[in-house]
């Protein structure tokens, strides 16, 4: 499959088509000419001997230091040496491509000013999954992604190391068998290549699909542990959400309607044990629907972000002009990460109370403790819950916005910093948290169900077909990782939401 890319019209889903399933991308012929005729404004302002930011001086707090036309090329080339200082673990596979792509998509504007070859070379790289090396960490999200970016820019020159074929080798070695010329940059190329926010939107977009996914699988969970509680099921209709018309909270209502219909359990009660449930479960609608709502905000700014030119300065052919700005800040997205990882908290918060609902003798009257026969002698969910509740806590310190903070960098120059690169990979270990919370939720709500003699229905069964093909019932103590982990590799894969559907 080819996708070819102009810089204004990659969407999320073209993205993850080439990230994970590695779609071949190019160039569309417009995005050519549009590249081409950027560097050729740029040589014709770098002829006319002006300073200008990054091309003909030093960079952050050095910007007033013009450097000599014969060192020009050197200054990208130190620049990105200079620049290649990110630590920590290297990011995954799929971020990495993501990244490429993203950056590519950038330059392919046609306002960076860099050769066409530099794009091309990005794009080589990604078809033939060459992947840099990418520490995860030493980016303040202004003036973007800098540390992360060098490194990428640092294998686009034929150094450093890359990921090729499932092994780490030198990237010289890989050029070499491959038939690939390293790059030398020339003006503006160095500061073109780093300049910008494409790791921190990577793992931004992989959070926010890996959300909306879960978010479909909360419903099921709460659907499924509604059921094992004989809830009552008014909160759910249809009069009580349009008299409040959130659109995710309709649609969340409707989800759980479409998951119980047809359910022989809820029949034999039809909630007239229950006045109402506690809000876990009466609240549903209200919280899983906000959570949607946001994450329908979030899709909106990483749809802007992933077509925007975030670099500086910029190149604008059409008027002649040069300009310096700050599109290389990280707010707009920093700012979506922090709320996407404040509302996935909430959806771990309130899966974690519907799981000590159902297995806490005090509240699961109908029920053994714990959810085990022979209890006592066994535990059953005692610390299946206890893992729940250390991943719940885990997430509420996680969820302070990284955003807030802010240290100057670059003598003052830089005085006023993101954070967003933090703020997208503590949102994504959050989104990996509430991976483990919801797995346990519907293990339990599984498990609380087989107790009764009715079924629930035809939805939820199938869902329970799915999941006991990996998870049985459990009749004694077993152990639960393992079967934490089967859940989550059906939640990751779509299983359980194709299986609801």
């Amino acid at each position: 499959m080819l996708i070819n890319i102009d810089g204004n019209k990659l969407t999320i889903d073209e993205f993850i088509k080439i990230s994970k399933d590695h779609a071949i991308v190019g160039l569309t012929d417009d995005s050519k000419s549009r590249v081409q005729l950027a560097r050729k404004t740029l040589e014709d302002f770098i002829k006319t001997g002006k300073a200008y930011y990054g091309i003909n001086t030093g960079f952050g707090a050095l910007a007033s230091k013009k450097i000599n036309s014969s060192d020009l090329k050197q200054l990208q080339r130190n620049l990105i040496k200079s620049h290649t200082a990110g630590v920590g673990d290297p990011l995954p596979d799929h971020v990495v491509r993501g990244t490429i792509l993203l950056r590519a998509n950038v330059l392919a504007k046609g306002y960076s000013g860099v050769r066409l070859k530099v794009v091309e070379l990005l794009l080589e790289l990604l078809n033939r999954d060459i992947l840099p090396i990418l520490p995860a960490k030493g980016s303040v999200g202004a003036s973007g992604d800098l540390a992360p970016l060098s490194h990428l820019a640092l294998a686009l020159l034929g150094e450093g190391n890359v990921k090729f074929k499932g092994e780490v080798r030198e990237t010289s070695d890989v050029f070499r068998e491959e038939g690939i010329t390293p790059l030398v940059l020339v003006e503006k190329e160095g500061l073109a290549l780093i300049n910008g926010t494409q790791v921190l939107t990577a793992i931004g977009i992989f959070n926010l699909v890996d959300s909306e996914n879960l978010v479909k699988t909360a419903d099921i969970a709460g659907a499924l542990t509604f059921e094992a509680q004989l809830g009552n099921p008014s909160p759910f209709f249809e009069e009580i959400q349009m008299v409040r018309p959130y659109s995710g909270q309709i649609n969340t209502a409707k989800n759980i309607m479409r998951l119980i219909k047809d359910s022989p359990l809820w029949a034999s009660h039809s909630g007239k044990n229950k006045v109402q449930d506690a809000y876990s479960v009466r609240c549903i609608p209200q919280v899983h629907g906000a959570v949607r709502d946001t994450l329908d905000h979030v899709r909106g700014i990483l749809e802007i972000e992933i077509n925007s030119a975030t670099e500086n300065p910029l190149i604008f052919p059409e008027k002649g002009e040069i300009l310096s700005g700050g599109n290389f800040h990280g707010a707009p997205v920093a700012f979506a990460m922090d709320f996407m990882a404040i509302a996935m908290t909430e959806l771990g918060n309130i899966s974690e109370r519907r799981i000590d609902r159902v297995i806490n003798p005090a509240t699961n009257m109908d029920l053994p403790p714990f959810l085990i026969e022979d209890n006592g002698l066994n535990s059953g969910f005692m610390i299946a819950h206890v893992t729940a509740t250390a991943l719940t806590s885990e997430n509420r310190t996680l969820a302070h916005p990284a955003s807030v903070d802010n240290i100057p960098t670059s003598a003052n120059q830089e005085d006023h910093v993101s954070m967003g690169n933090f703020a997208a990979r503590k949102a994504g270990e959050i989104v990996g948290n509430v991976k483990y919370i919801l797995a346990i939720e519907l293990m339990a709500s599984l498990q609380a169900l087989d107790f009764y003699e009715e079924k629930t229905s035809p939805k939820l069964e199938k869902v329970k077909s799915v999941v006991r093909s990996k998870v049985p019932f459990l009749e004694q103590d077993s152990r639960m990782d393992v079967l934490f982990d089967n859940i989550v590799d059906m939640i990751i894969s779509g299983e359980i939401v194709e299986a609801a559907k």
